[in-house]
């Protein structure tokens, strides 16, 4: 009986001290990751929506928001 009460603590302990450790540089939880630079946006010539420069549908001098409002064109 003795042995089975050893033998739960032991478990405990190596369960808090497992516990305790650190933890990997990426995960740990009060470093943040740095923001993402901004993006140039543009405004959509058919709706005038926003969207970043990388997203947008690009025809002529014109940007668009989406393929369809690329195929409808100016209002």
């Amino acid at each position: 009986m003795k042995y089975l009460v050893l033998l739960v603590v032991l478990v405990v302990a190596i369960g808090i001290w497992r516990s305790n450790r650190a933890a990997p540089k990426e995960a740990q939880p009060g470093k943040a990751r740095p923001p993402a630079l901004p993006q140039d946006m543009v405004v959509c010539a058919h709706c005038g929506v926003h969207v970043p420069r990388a997203e947008a549908q690009i025809q002529g001098e014109s940007t668009y928001c989406s393929l369809e409002h690329l195929r409808l064109g100016k209002p």
